[in-house]
């Protein structure tokens, strides 16, 4: 993955914005939010471009493995197949996704509930620690991110093995 401007600039924003005042917070917050945003969408767009060149089979998959687990445990229960459309290499590296997605968006929430009471409360404390969670979120994000790139590299593999062995045939 390719570091991303945004969200370099988002990282050296908040690692600056640690040591401001209560009155400089009060004067850039509008700003921190808004760059906290355009990393969060850039993170949000490289992640759909990567997704977007995954096979339909992984996709689905995906979708079924992040539904709720009550859902997904009924299906799986009603089909028990529904995972053996994608090598089980693959499964594993999108269950493997499926969490670090999960975690990343954990992440981000707690930055923004943290901001958010933070302006509140008025509280540089609680800005700072909000800064420290949103820049573990856009790491946990862009970890999420690589494996999704494993994810479609794996694919490409996959479909380049099996052009092999059909011409081999």
């Amino acid at each position: 993955m390719r570091k991303l401007v945004e969200v370099q600039e988002a990282k050296a924003l908040m690692n600056e914005a640690m040591d401001w005042s209560v009155f400089t917070w009060l004067l850039e917050k509008s700003r921190v939010r808004e760059t906290a945003d355009q990393a969060n969408a850039a993170l949000d767009a490289s992640e759909r471009a990567v997704k977007t060149h995954w096979s339909d089979e992984a996709r689905a998959v995906y979708k079924k493995l992040t539904a709720k687990a009550a859902k997904a445990a009924r299906k799986r229960q009603t089909d028990p197949k529904w995972e053996q459309t994608v090598e089980p290499a693959i499964l594993v590296l999108l269950d493997e996704l499926v969490h670090a997605d999960d975690a990343a968006e954990h992440a981000r929430i707690d930055a923004e509930n943290t901001f958010d009471e933070a302006e509140k409360r008025l509280s540089v404390t609680m800005a700072r620690e909000g800064c420290r969670k949103a820049i573990h979120s856009w790491s946990l994000h862009e970890k999420a991110i690589r494996r999704a790139e494993a994810v479609l590299n794996a694919l490409r593999a996959q479909t380049a093995a099996s052009l092999l062995s059909r011409e081999e045939q």
